[in-house]
């Protein structure tokens, strides 16, 4: 594996930058239909954009082939193929592949060579993360322990939903503590004393709505808080 490793690495030193494309390209390839692969797929349908799904299971491709734009029976760990089905043209991929893990590499590197602008992929670990991070993957995703966390936050605290973002920030979904509410944001002064912003506010049968200093928060209301991680998690486990 270190070998294999290190001679994608070498091949990543020497790609060129990748071709302009054109702006608007609603184009992705989804490359891996397994679980993961063919709910993104499906997502990405019903928002409008064409999807290319390629796997190397012809029982998968044939399950999914009237609900994608294209499917194809495909072996994407080699270079040419990518190239025959017109991949090196799209700017958007995401690497779908459950636990292949070099399968993962060889297609990932096959896409940067290429020159796919926006690449996607999946890891199944941290430390599989690191190296397609390495390879110059532009975005790696870890799907299992993300919802595991998000799941956890929602499970120990009273919050209502919880997304974290790379840099230690979140965004937090949660009922107003009593210390914010009674008067307006400006005046519980939420962002001075908890280090938090109050960016969203909805009240029962009402729609959210945005969040001012003038805005007055209710008991029961439901508010939409961003800021450091520890902080917006101390801020919704306030009584």
């Amino acid at each position: 594996m270190a070998d294999f490793l290190h001679s994608l690495l070498r091949r990543r030193r020497k790609r060129h930058s990748a071709p302009a494309r054109e702006p608007g390209d609603q184009r992705v390839a989804v490359i891996g239909l397994g679980r993961f692969g063919s709910s993104l797929a499906g997502e990405l349908m019903r928002r409008g954009w064409d999807v290319l799904g390629l796997d190397t299971d012809a029982r998968l491709v044939q399950k999914y082939s009237d609900e994608l734009t294209h499917a194809a029976v495909a072996d994407c760990t080699d270079a040419e193929t990518l190239r025959q089905l017109g991949v090196h043209e799209f700017t958007s991929a995401v690497v779908a592949i459950g636990t292949d893990i070099e399968a993962s590499m060889l297609v990932s590197s096959n896409l940067l060579d290429a020159g796919v602008p926006n690449i996607w992929a999946k890891a199944i670990s941290r430390q599989h993360g690191q190296i397609l991070e390495r390879l110059g993957v532009h975005h790696v995703v870890l799907p299992e322990h993300e919802m595991g966390e998000r799941v956890a936050h929602l499970v120990t605290g009273r919050m209502l939903d919880f997304i974290e973002f790379d840099d230690d920030y979140a965004l937090v979904k949660t009922v107003a503590p009593d210390v914010a509410t009674g008067v307006t944001l400006g005046t519980s002064q939420v962002r001075s004393r908890f280090g938090v912003t109050v960016v969203g506010i909805k009240r029962p049968g009402e729609d959210f709505t945005y969040a001012t200093a003038d805005t007055v928060v209710e008991r029961g209301d439901v508010i939409v808080v961003t800021g450091k991680t520890h902080a917006v998690e101390a801020f919704a486990d306030l009584s």
